[in-house]
Order: structure tokens, then sequence, then C-alpha cells
């Protein structure tokens, strides 16, 4: 079955597999041999595995009738075979066809596996030996080929994640090979240049462009510029070359659509030709990948997003008509059943009782009686044959042995632990057994001494370490059972994990233990006249078997004294065991098939029992074969691993015969793939005298015991029982024979009838338990004797399984009797043999579908080539996320498997399931070898896995998540619905029965106060007169980072300075007024001068935040940008800064002969000048103010004299501030109202400013708040960057704080100066982490500024505190506001961004219509203000920005007012609380940025939201950053963690964003820490990021892309 299928055929376009119209039988052979033609090594051979295909075909045109069964009641087996007889020669075709012989019809010499087509595909899986053989069936096999064959012709390719280097060789290549020479790689470190193309040799007949491993070989294709994708990131040393000179899309606000994607969005990149980047070959299609109009995609990541893109434009499933209601208009779909989903048609079930228990009169009363009996009378019989590695006889333990040491044990427990007077351990207590899986001899006689001793033996596995996977459950169940001993082994206690002084350290979870080691050697010899107590059995427990559930928990099942008995003869009874037989065991001894039949009901047979330990399996697979021959074994118990690694090592062993032979139970019979084992089983070895119905697979349950066993006969003419059932129906619990579509059919073997003595029926999986139709599928029940009675201390568990009353459709009771759940899922079939489909725990109901855990890995193994994942070490199991279950599939990957190889295999894994289960996968993982956790015997240790899985633990080393194809239960994208227009009646303040949310602040002329500065219009004014009434006042004090003062200003210092520098304009610049001069300074003193100098020689000032030193590659250039678009004249800037811009640095960033003049006022002329510039209109330019937004825009604004004049007066009111007051300012100087109440309030009001420049705390965090504390200052200003510092940087440091006397208490007002929905939880955790050092927690306040208005709103100091509310986040996205109470579900909080200023409107407008909102809605916050901006200043003039911005009008209403559009989203709510001036107060709440929403599925998303969400999913996540691309969502997080960590991340990522937002993520991309950019106001530049990405700059440790 080799993989020759095209590179990764298109996962979303698979057509329903059931056709519809018939087909004949013919008629689908041929188009089977079409279909499967190519993948097949031979043609179909009528061989065993072609045979599973024949089936009885009653009548061909007669329709399907059921089984017809009479009445309700329960039914013999002989009653059933008769009744079916004659049903089905009355014509009626059954339900099932069960094809009774396998190779009945053909002649004998095919028989034998010498038929070319059989031996060599043995030969060819043995060589491979990487098949797991339980799930293995040639014909599912061949359906998985079939199924992909169908995608052959698909070239849509899947975008494979990019993985950095690093990552690639740490994870897949331990023990790596290299392929072949001709595959044109090099070795392992070879870095390629620019080469020309080397074909690549096709290896393992792909054809596709082989993709070499990413991970190693940096392989040649001539690299193209148009679409060449590079493979991987190269690390630091070629990052250089990696970056792109790039074009910009330009309109950033509408995300091009997918559907109509045009070429002016296409991003150009061209890749230096001889970087030293290795270039992969392009992948899959690369070359042919267009966007929707045919124009080609740049850069490895665009191509791949538009590979995502095509790939998931069709929608895979049809829409469904209806929804559920998730508390609010934002509906769920619910999965609405499939009309023409097949639905139960039979009668009601009836429940089958099996034959009689037959007590035979010399049948011991109990299992003690037995072994004194044996151990009496024939002493030297040998019970119990041990193996050691070697497959050598290590011990032969008789039956005297057994008796007397058991005898010992028992006397011991009983009498030598503890004290006479008060014993450890008395009849009835529980104790537990632990022995390693190779000493059974040892186990045998401490169970039997435990038995004698009437204790109760708990056997559990050995613990390895102190951390085993679920050995704490484990140690749960010890306490439960209030277990204080355990017995033990010499060589076991000695291998303990031991502490350094000997003890047995306590396992996680267990309790306190005292060791007991059951060797006779340790232990005293029993009193002549000691007997243990041989009773007959009863209702005591006799032992407890613990069971481990789906959530990882353990159980405990008790099974009483009788019931062991009863069971023990039930099986003799089946199985016709006689006394003296010898039987091979190679299961575990401790529990379930294992105990019971090499333990238990060997004794009571006085059986031979050879015991294969899991330690020689591996050695030699063929040993339990070698010793049926050896001991001429009548009976051997396996699972079907076993027969399958017997199969692989099996190479034609001369002297194999299994003739002796007369049963070979099968343990593992109720996995339905078992199957495939035994037939395979059988088809080698028939020829070595092994009989087909020697062959009895069996089903059992922790909590039913045997449940099941098909019966051994000497009439090789009864032929098992198996049907073909199609797997679509099976999804829906209906049993329907598989109809014409062979590819998806499961082909079950029957495990035999029902055991002695026991009623058997199914019942309903959920809910009522409710008999099942005769074509249904349900839990089967047991109502006997020989069953676990209960789960050890929990009575409601044990009520829910073991006393279960089945009823009939009327609603009564089939018997009395309680049955008991077995957590099986089948039927009982024709003649009563019993069907086992499943597991109730590994049952997934996905969508209203049942799927089965062991099908999927079945499928997921039957993909060729298998040489990418274990064999066994593969776990499936669903998580919910969003209303459903989602099927996760791990697996362990090989080391030396590619990583193109493993993701092609994964790719053809998610196909193949969706074929044939018609169900997607959510997520597929691949982890390295051995770092599953496994269970003591090897297996996967499920629930672990499932719980490293969700908690991101697992480390896996290459994931496939499919949100797109399963996730169909989103709610339907919202279609807008037109707003009100100005039709609709507008009653005073209300529209539409909702008050007109607007509201504003005091009202500027109404104040009486004593403002002096308010007789002056403009600024200069203001200064001069106070340098003239109060000279000596100081004005600014700067700190340093010691805190001390570098620098102060009073009036007349300020004045005086700015008289100089306006003289050095004037004379040195040459300037005239109206000029504008950029001032480029570190945030201080100078920065002031610079500017009042500026006014008073009538330029335009614009302050530059100077370039960074240590990075002024990056940093220079926006400088430079604005000086150039402000149209500067003239530079001023100090002494170092002037060199830093002339220097080979600068030269290497920009081009230094383009500066304008540069002034250095470090050297300042003597004189004053002439006269002071006074502006002959309030009107005319003050100064501008550039800022780059979020959104990566640079956009200046016009401020006016009368607008700066009113902004000063305005913040003055508010805050109160007069010249006897001290402000602290922790801000940086350039932008907003940090540079107003930098360079601007002081002079205004008179107070002292106390400047702290920012970057001074990250030498010393705690400046800012010890200038608070030591000023007494009760009014401070900071930005959120501030805040982040201090609360990272002093948390552990506040009781030293405290100790230095640092006191907060003085503060009235802290305000975050910021342009952004308020950071609540940055504020709470401030205010929480210092209210130690006194800091008031209602202090902390927001302002809220924007570019055509720096401040409206600012806690002042009257007025009430800011309020907090809940809204329902779902309502936010359709423009609702809705207050739900704190913690409900999707509760967002959102904080009041302060007092609206005096002076200040706000009403809130709908941003397409224009129109005013009501209270109710979420619109765009529109400002009316004397300090509003008077517009932008641009180069281009682009007046239809400007005016729609700075002048616009409602479209009804008051039509008159002219508004200020502020580009964030809001909503106003009237409060119970009071103004100053008595009126109820209007609070204002900031949502977001109108430019940062994204528009997703018609609703309106807010970055932040989500990724506040993916920073709550994983501890290891630190920032995160979100964007559009193309209408997929793209998620940046930034890791901070060892690399294994980041696939982790994937699959979290995207459970959070559906469960919380509805939104499947597209691209996940995991960044070192620092990656994601911030601006200097801490706002993430998401805008800077997107080009960053698009252009392959972010060297991304993975990039996943979800389909």
């Amino acid at each position: 079955n080799s993989a020759e299928h095209g590179p990764y055929p298109h996962l979303t376009d698979f057509p329903f597999l059931f056709l519809a119209g018939d087909i004949t039988q013919k008629g689908y052979e041929k188009k089977r041999s079409k279909l499967i033609g190519a993948y097949l090594p031979q043609p179909p051979a009528a061989n065993g595995a072609a045979a599973v295909r024949c089936r009885l075909q009653h009548s061909e045109g007669a329709a399907r009738r059921m089984l017809r069964t009479a009445n309700i009641g329960v039914c013999d087996i002989r009653e059933a075979a008769a009744r079916e007889r004659a049903a089905s020669t009355a014509g009626n075709r059954p339900l099932f066809y069960f094809r009774f012989g396998v190779d009945q019809a053909l002649p004998q010499e095919r028989r034998t596996p010498v038929t070319p087509s059989s031996s060599s595909r043995y030969h060819r899986r043995r060589s491979s030996g990487s098949r797991d053989e339980r799930y293995r069936s040639d014909v599912h096999t061949e359906a998985v080929q079939a199924a992909l064959a169908k995608h052959k012709e698909r070239k849509m390719a899947v975008p494979m994640p990019s993985k950095r280097r690093s990552l690639v060789v740490q994870t897949s290549m331990d023990a790596y090979t290299p392929p072949d020479t001709s595959s044109g790689s090099e070795d392992e470190g070879s870095v390629q240049g620019d080469s020309q193309g080397t074909p690549t040799s096709s290896q393992g007949s792909i054809n596709m462009e082989h993709w070499i491993s990413q991970a190693i070989h940096g392989s040649t294709t001539s690299t193209t510029s148009s679409s060449s994708t590079q493979s991987g990131g190269s690390g630091a040393a070629h990052r250089l070359a990696d970056v792109m000179a790039q074009t910009h899309i330009e309109n950033h606000s509408a995300p091009p659509d997918v559907t109509t994607y045009t070429s002016e969005h296409s991003i150009q990149v061209e890749r230096p030709q001889g970087s030293t980047a290795r270039v992969a070959p392009k992948y899959g299609n690369a070359e042919l990948m267009e966007t929707g109009d045919g124009v080609p995609v740049s850069s490895r990541v665009s191509a791949k997003i538009q590979q995502l893109v095509n790939t998931l434009k069709r929608p895979k499933r049809p829409p469904l008509r209806e929804f559920f209601v998730d508390d609010f208009e934002e509906l769920l779909e619910v999965q609405q059943p499939d009309p023409n989903q097949p639905k139960p048609e039979g009668a009601q079930m009836l429940a089958m009782r099996g034959e009689q228990l037959g007590v035979v009169t010399n049948w011991p009363p109990s299992l003690e009686a037995a072994l004194q009996r044996w151990g009496t009378i024939s002493p030297k019989a040998p019970c119990l044959t041990t193996m050691d590695t070697n497959g050598k006889p290590l011990y032969i333990l008789t039956y005297g042995k057994l008796w007397t040491r058991s005898m010992k044990v028992a006397y011991n427990i009983l009498h030598k632990l503890g004290t006479k007077q008060e014993p450890m351990v008395r009849p009835g207590d529980r104790v537990t057994l632990v022995f390693p899986n190779n000493d059974p001899a040892a186990f045998m006689v401490a169970f039997y001494g435990c038995l004698l001793a009437e204790v109760v033996p708990v056997p559990i596995e050995v613990p390895l370490t102190r951390k085993d996977a679920g050995s704490q459950q484990i140690g749960f169940l010890l306490g439960s059972c209030g277990v204080t001993v355990a017995l033990t082994s010499d060589a076991c206690h000695k291998g303990l994990p031991k502490s350094p002084t000997g003890e047995i350290p306590q396992f996680k979870g267990w309790p306190k233990l005292l060791w007991f080691v059951t060797e006779s050697k340790h232990l005293s010899k029993p009193p002549r006249d000691w007997f243990p107590h041989i009773k007959d059995a009863n209702n005591d427990t006799a032992y407890i078997e613990y069971k481990t559930c789906k959530d990882g928990s353990v159980l405990g099942v008790t099974v009483t004294r009788i019931a062991l008995l009863t069971h023990c003869q039930a099986l003799t009874q089946a199985c016709g065991y006689t006394e003296a037989e010898t039987i091979v065991n190679v299961l575990d001894f401790k529990k379930d098939v294992g105990l019971w039949h090499g333990i238990l009901t060997s004794v009571m047979n006085m059986m031979h029992v050879i015991s294969i330990p899991y330690s020689l399996m591996k050695v030699n697979p063929l040993s339990w074969i070698q010793k049926v021959c050896q001991y001429k074994a009548k009976v051997a118990c396996v699972k079907s691993r076993d027969m399958h690694w017997a199969l692989v090592a099996h190479r034609d062993q001369r002297d194999i015969n299994l003739s002796s032979l007369r049963m070979l139970i099968v343990a593992d019979g109720a996995n339905p793939w078992s199957i495939s084992s035994c037939d395979a089983f059988l088809n080698v070895f028939q020829s070595k005298g092994l009989r087909q119905e020697v062959i009895c697979p069996c089903a059992s349950s922790p909590e039913a015991l045997t449940v099941a066993i098909r019966r051994p006969t000497d009439d090789s003419n009864q032929p098992p029982g198996r049907g073909v059932l199609s797997m679509h129906g099976l999804t829906y619990g209906v049993i329907r024979v598989d109809s014409e579509e062979k590819l998806s059919v499961l082909t079950v073997q029957d495990v035999g009838l029902v055991m002695p003595g026991a009623i058997m029926c199914s019942v309903k999986p959920d809910g009522v338990p409710q008999l099942c139709k005769t074509d249904e599928i349900g839990e089967l029940c047991v109502c006997a004797i020989a069953t676990g009675t209960s789960y050890y201390g929990l009575s409601g568990m044990t009520k829910n399984t073991f006393e279960v009353f089945p009823m009939t459709s009327s609603g009564g009771p089939i018997t009395e009797y309680p049955f008991i759940r077995t957590g099986l899922l089948g039927f009982i079939g024709p003649g009563g043999l019993v069907f086992v489909i499943g597991k109730m725990d590994g049952l997934m109901v996905v969508s209203g579908r049942r799927h089965n855990a062991d099908d999927i890995v079945a499928t997921a193994l039957a993909v060729e080539p298998m040489k990418f994942v274990y064999r066994g070490r593969i776990a499936v199991f669903s998580v919910s996320v969003l209303h459903d279950e989602r099927i996760v599939i791990v697996a362990e990957q090989r080391p030396d498997s590619t990583e193109e190889d493993s993701f092609q295999w994964m790719s053809r894994v998610l196909q193949a399931i969706d074929s044939i289960h018609q169900v997607g996968v959510y997520c597929l993982a691949l982890v390295p070898a051995n770092t599953l956790p496994k269970t003591p015997l090897g297996g996967i240790h499920l629930s672990e896995t499932k719980q490293l899985f969700l908690e991101g633990s697992l480390h896996p080393c290459n994931v496939l998540m499919c949100p797109h194809t399963c996730v169909t239960n989103l709610p339907k994208p919202r279609q807008k619905q037109p707003e009100i227009g100005p039709a609709s009646v507008m009653v005073g303040n209300l529209v539409s029965g909702k008050r007109i949310a607007q509201a504003s602040g005091r009202d500027l002329g109404q104040i009486e106060d004593n403002d002096q500065a308010r007789k002056f219009l403009f600024l200069s004014e203001v200064l001069q007169w106070r340098a003239q009434t109060t000279p000596d006042h100081v004005l600014y004090t700067l700190l340093n980072c010691r805190g001390t003062i570098a620098n102060s200003l009073t009036c007349v210092q300020l004045h005086k300075r700015a008289e100089k520098i306006a003289v050095m304009l004037m004379e040195r610049g040459h300037l005239q007024d109206g000029d504008h001069v950029a001032l480029v300074y570190p945030p201080g003193i100078d920065l002031i001068a610079a500017f009042y100098g500026c006014l008073y020689a009538g330029c335009v000032p614009i302050t530059v935040r100077p370039p960074h030193p240590q990075n002024i590659a990056t940093t220079l250039p926006t400088v430079k940008m604005i000086v150039e678009v402000s149209r500067s004249a003239c530079l001023m800037t100090t002494q170092l800064i002037c060199k830093l811009l002339r220097s080979r640095e600068a030269a290497a960033a920009v081009d230094i002969r383009t500066w304008p003049p540069v002034l250095d006022t470090d050297d300042l002329p003597k004189k004053r000048p002439a006269q002071i510039y006074k502006p002959s209109n309030p009107e005319t330019l003050a100064y501008l103010d550039f800022s780059v937004s979020t959104t990566g825009m640079l956009a200046g604004v016009k401020m006016s004299h009368a607008a700066t004049s009113a902004f000063c007066r305005s913040i003055k009111l508010q805050c109160e501030l007069y010249p006897s007051r001290e402000v602290a300012i922790c801000l940086d100087p350039y932008c907003g109202l940090g540079f107003v109440l930098w360079c601007l309030c002081s002079v205004y009001s008179g107070h002292q400013s106390i400047l702290i420049p920012p970057s001074e705390l990250e030498t010393n965090p705690a400046l800012w708040l010890l200038a608070v504390s030591q000023y007494k200052v009760r009014d401070t200003f900071c930005s959120y960057s501030v805040m982040e510092l201090c609360t990272k940087g002093l948390g552990s440091q506040t009781e030293s704080l405290k100790a230095r006397g640092l006191d907060l208490s003085r503060v009235r007002t802290c305000v975050v100066v910021a342009e952004e929905r308020p950071r609540i939880a940055l504020t709470q955790s401030f205010s929480k982490l210092f209210k130690d050092l006194g800091l008031h927690p209602r202090a902390v306040s927001t302002s809220l500024g924007c570019r055509v208005n720096l401040a409206i709103c600012l806690q002042g100091t009257s007025g009430p505190d800011p309020t907090t509310v809940y809204v329902d986040m779902r309502a936010l996205r359709h423009d609702r506001v809705r207050l739900v109470e704190r913690g409900s579900p999707h509760s967002l909080p959102l904080m009041e961004s302060g007092k609206i200023l005096p002076g200040v409107r706000i009403i809130i407008a709908n941003p397409e219509t224009k129109g005013p909102l009501g209270d109710s809605h979420l619109g765009e916050i529109w400002v009316h203000s004397t300090h509003n901006a008077s517009g932008y200043f641009t180069i281009y003039g682009d007046e239809s920005l400007q005016s729609d911005h700075f002048n616009s009008r409602l479209s009804f209403g008051d039509t008159q007012t002219i508004w200020a559009r502020t580009g964030y989203l809001g909503f106003l709510r009237r409060t119970e609380l009071t103004d100053a001036n008595g009126e109820r107060h209007d609070a204002l709440y900031v949502v977001g940025a109108l430019d940062e929403a994204m528009e997703l599925r018609g609703m309106r998303y807010h970055p932040i939201d989500i990724e506040t969400s993916v920073i709550r999913a994983h501890k290891s996540i630190t920032e995160c950053a979100v964007f559009t691309w193309t209408n997929l969502l793209v998620v940046v997080v930034e890791l901070d963690g060892s690399e294994q960590e980041a696939l982790d991340l994937v699959p979290l990522v995207t459970n959070v964003v559906l469960e919380e937002h509805y939104l499947i993520v597209g691209v996940v991309v995991v960044v070192d820490i620092g990656v994601i950019p911030i601006n200097s106001r801490g706002e993430k530049q998401r805008m800077h990021l997107r080009d960053g990405f698009l252009a392959d700059q972010l060297d991304p440790i993975y990039v996943a892309y979800n389909m």
C-alpha cells in the first residue's frame, strides 16, 4: 500500500461517502478495483482477508426487515437460534449479515499461507515492523487507501507550519540517518547560497516536489523574487539578509476581503539574491499559488496564508437552520438531526439467558477449600511455572508449596504486625499487593495468604517513581480503602525508590504504608495448633480490583467470595476446564482475564499455569508459542498484541506445532479491531496445526468480570459469526449491514455467548436504562452472581453502575434483579452471539454522532506509509470546546521522520478520518518518541495525556489544528440592521425610546474664579506676567535617577532663557514669524525653555522625541520623518544630540545631508530680543503636536493659541491648580496631554511641576513614588508604562520601601494619561500593591485624549470617584451595551475614563450613519470643545480626511453644532452619583479605537479582549497581539519559556478564542519576548507587527496555520 498520493489532498472537499441510489455487487467491484487498483500490491486473492468481504447474501432484492421477535421477556439462546433459522428460511432478510465460516468455500490448498500474495504481505509488514496489528485490517487499509486515492487529483496544498531551525533540530533529529545521497541534500551544517536547483529523487514514490527535511538540509532551488518560500527561520546571523524591502499596504482600516483580493494589496518582496538564508524548494505547488484573482503573492507567510484562505473558501458542511440561544441574541448553532439519518426500526430486544450453571458435586465450596484440597492430596502437582528473560523455567511452584506458604503469610499478617493487643490487620481489612510483573509466584502466595487470613487484597502496579502517571490516583484509592500495609516481594522491595536513610518515601498522594516482605525466609512459622479458618464462600469481600476511568480517576471494584467462586465455576464450565490441564498465560496476572484464569480458576481445577512475563515477550515475542509447543498446553490466554508480535517475529519456525491447543483465549476480543489479529494469526499458523475453532475471543469488564466468551468446540463446522457493519450507521447507534459503499465498515467478530448463569441485555447508553431495539447499539448489561458488587466507598456511583433496572418501552423493569453496566457497547446478534463494537470509555459524541476512539486509531494507523509514528503509541480522546466534543489525536513520532513526512502523514490521517468516519479531527499532535505518559504495562496513559494536552505541557513537535473543518456550531454571521433614520420621531432628547447619549463638563463661562491668567490671550504673555509679579517662584524641578534635583526653573529664569533662545532663532536661524522649529530634546528643562523661546520669536514649535543612542537605526528615521512632514525650517537641540544626528551610525540610517539647519542651545547668545513677538490673532497656530497612532499612522494636529489657553484653563479648573500646589509628572513630554502637563500648565496656573523623566525609572523603578512621597504631592500624573514598571519592578519591595519611609497617603489623584480603554487589571493591581504604603484605592484614575482633542476627560479633585461597570462582551460585538453583574459569563469590566473636562461636550454617534445614538448603544465618541485641535497638519493637505474628523455634523437631531470625531468607540451612562454642581453624573466609558476594531463574521471585535483571553490561556504567554489578514484572525504570542513549549500554545490559544469569542484563529505565531512592538505610551503597535509578520521579519519560533 505505497504512499503515492498527491502531496496534501484537499481536506475540505470530501463528498459524503454515502451515495444515493443502488449499485450492484458487480458494479461495485468494478468501481472499487478502479479506485484502489493503483494502490494494491496484488489483486485481492481469495485468501482469508478477501473472504472477510464475502457475505451471505440472502434474497438480493428483498427489503430489509427486522429480526422478528415475539414478546418481551427473557429468551433462551437455543430458542433464539431456532427462531433465527426459521426467520431466514421464511425468506425474511435479517438485518445483520453474518458470515459464518472463514474459508469454507475455498479449496483446501488455497488455505495455506504460502500463496505469493499473502506471504509477501506478511513479509513486507514484518520488514517494516511498524504496524499495530491490533488495529490492522486489510479491508480497512484498502478502504483508507481508496479514500485517500479519491483525493489524488486534488493538488490544493495545506500550508505547512514554519518552525524555527533550533526547534526542529532539537525535537526530531535525535537519531537522524541521512537519506540516500541522490536526494541532493547536503550535510547537516551546510547553509546554501543562491545555487541552481538540482532535481530531487522522488523518494518513496511520493510524486511531489519532495521537500527535504527543513531541519537539516538547506536544499537547493533557485530563488525567485515573487513567490520563493523560505523554510524555518534562519537564526540571528542571517536575520539581516531576511529584512526585505517592502511596499506598505496603504489601506489599513479595511482588511482586504478574501473574495475580492486585488493587486493593490499584494505585498511585493524582493529577496536579496546572494543571501545566505536557507531557501527550501517551493512547497507543494507554491509556484501556482495565487490569490483570488490571479495575483501572485510573495513572501512565505503571504503564500501560506493565501493557501489557507483558498483552502477555507469552500464551506464544508451544509449550513444548519436552527439555533439555540446562549443567554443572548448571539446564537450558537445546534446540530439538527439529519432527516436521512438511520433510525432503529427493529422490535424491542429480548434479554438473553446463558445456560444453566451446572454445579458439579465435587466442586469445592470455596477457593481456599480448593487450595487446601490440592495442597494436601497432591502437593507435588505443579501449580505455576515462571520464566526468566531467556525463556528458561525459573521456578516451579507446586500446590503443596502454595498451600504451606499461603498459610505462613496468613499467619504472619494476622499475628506478626502490630502488637498482640493491637494487631495492625484484622480480618476484613484491606491490604495492598505490590508485585512486579515477572513474579507471579510471590503474588499468588500473597493473594491466597490474604484469602486464608480473610483480609482483602488490593493488587496494584509497582510505583516506579514518585511521579508515575496515574500513581497519585492509585494512592487515593489505597487511602479510601484504608490500606496501611503493603505486601511485596524481596526484589521489588529492594527496587523501590529510597530516601538517603533507606526509608521508602511516601509516594505522592499515597497513605503512609508499612512495607511487608512475603518471602518465606522473612516469615515466622505458624505454631502447630494454628490453622486458617476455611469457610464456604459467603458475601464478604474477597478482593478489590482497581479500574482506571476515562478521566484518570481510579476506582476499586469489590468482588465478594461467592462471586469469586461462582465466576471460577462459570469459567470452568464455559471453557470446559479439567483437572491438571496446562495453560499458558501471557496476561497481567494481577487483574482481569489474567487473574481470573491464571490465578483463580486454575487453582479451582488444579491446573498448571505457565506464566510468560511481559519482559520475556519484549525479548522474544514467540516465547508463548514455544511454550505451548513445549508443554503441549491445552489453553493459552493472550491479547491480540501478543498474536501480532508473534506474526511479526515468525520466520517459518520449523518446529512449531499448535495442535495441542483446544482454546486460545483472546482477552481483548471486546476491541473490535482484534479480529484482524485473529484472522492474520490463523492465516499463518493454520499450517502449524492451529484450528480455526480454537480461537476464543472474550469480553470482560472490571465491573461485570467475564461478560461473554466464545466456547471451544470440537466441531469445526460451527463457524464463528461476524458482521460487516456500516460505520455511518454505528455513529447513530444503529446496526446496518454495510451497504454499497465499502469504504467505511467495521467488521466485528462475536465474543461468544452469555456466561453460564447470567442474563444479558443492552440498554440505551445515556438517560433512562431502556432496552434497545434489535438493530440498535447499546451498553451491555449483565445480571449474575459472578460480578463485582460495588465501587469501594462510592455509593452514588455504585448505584448508577451496579444497580440498574432495564426498562421496557412500556416503562416497567424486565426483572426484579439489578443488572450491572459492563461499560461495553454492542448488541446481541443472531443465535445469541454477543458482539462488542467499543467501550463506553472510548465513546466520543461529536455533534450528536458517536465515534469510538479505537476506530479512529485504526483508521489513523491504516494510513500508509507508517514510518512516522510508533505502533501502539497513539492516543485519541475528545476535549470539550464550544459546547461540543472535539477529537484530538496524539501520536509519538519516530526520530528519523522529517518534518514534511510527518506533516504529510498528518494531513492524510485527517483526510482518511474525514472520509471514513465523516468527522473532523480538531487537533493532531505528534510528540517526540517515548514522551507520552505510560501505564505500568507500557500502554499510553490516556487521561494523563489529555491532562497534559489541556494544561499545555505535552510539548509536541508537530501540531495540525483543523478548527475550520470541525467547528460547525458557530453563531451565524451578523447581518447589519438598518439604523434608525431621521424619520423616527425625536421627542426632546429621546431617540427611539432611549435617552440620547450626550453629556458635558462644567460650563467655562459660568465659573467665577480669580484666574489672573484669564486676562491674557497668549501663554507667552502669561509667562512674562509671572516673571514680573513672582520672579523667584519655582515653576519646574527636574529630578535625576537618584531622586535629587538635577535642575529647576523659576519664572524669571525661564523668561530670560526663552528670550535668549528667541534671539538665537532670529539671528542665527534667520527665521521669520510662523516658521516651524523642531525641538529634539530629552525630557527636561531645555525642552520647556526652547518651547517658550519659539513663542517669543513667533515660531511654531514641534516637540520630537530624540533618537535612542543604542537604537539609531530604528528611531532616527521617525525623527527625520517628523522633521520633514512638519516642514521644520530649523532644528533645535543639545550639543550631544547634535553630534548624534551627524554621526556615522546616523548616516547609515538616514541621509544626514538633508537635515535643516541644526541649532545647539547649549551655547546661547547673551543679549535680549528687541521685542517679544505677540500674535495678531488668538486663532493662529501656537504649536504642532505630532504622534504615531497605534495603527502606525503619523498624524500632526494644529493647536491654536486660543485652544492652548482654553486647554490650560480647563485643566486648572478640573485639578484645582494654584501657585501653592506641587504636581509630580512622570510622562513623556512629546505629545498630547503629557506635553501640556510638562510644558504648559505650570506657566498658566503657576503651580510647581516636579518632572521625572520616565526613562530614569528603568534604572530606579521607585524614583517616581519616592518623589511623590518626599514632596508630599497630592496630584500626580503617569503613563501605563510607568505604572507597569512600578508594578513589576517593585512588587516584591513594598516592605523595604515602607522601611525607607515611602508614604502615599497624601495622594488625592493619580491619573494615568492614556489614549485607550482604561487598563483596569493594571490599575487595580497597582492600587492593591501600594495600598500598604497608604495609597487610597480610589485615587487611581485615567484620562482620555485623542488626536482631535488632547484631553477630553481627566479625573479632577472634586466630583465622584471613577465607577466600574460590567458589560456583556457578546452584546458589544453587536454595538450594543448590556450591563451585567460582576462575574457573570462573558462579562467585561470597564472603568470610567475620568471626568469630562470643563467646556467639553460629548455625544455618541453612529460612525457609519452619523446619527445620534441612545444610551444603550456603542458608538463613536464625538467631542465639541474650545480646546479641540483645529485640524490635521499634513503635507498633502488631505482635506476630506481633515474636515471629516474635525468638522462633523450629526445627520439628524442637532445638525448645527460642529463636532470633532475622536475615532474611539464608547458609551455614556448616567449614574446615581452627583457632580460638583449637583447634577447627576454622566460617566464616559471607552471601549476601543475604531481603527483597531476588527470586523469578523459581521461583528466588531476589539483586539484587547481577544488578547486578554489568550494571555490567560497558558502561564508561558507573556504578551499577545492580534490582527486580521484577509479575514483570517492572526494571533501572535510571546513565549516566556523553552522553545519546546511553543507548540503547546497552539491548541490552547485556539480553544480559548473559540470558547470566549466564537472566532476561529487562522494563524498562531509564537515569537520571542519583546517582538511585539510597543510605543512610548505602552500601546501595542499591531499594524507594525502585521507588516513585520507578512514580510517575514519576526523570526518566529513557530507558525501554525489552522485548517
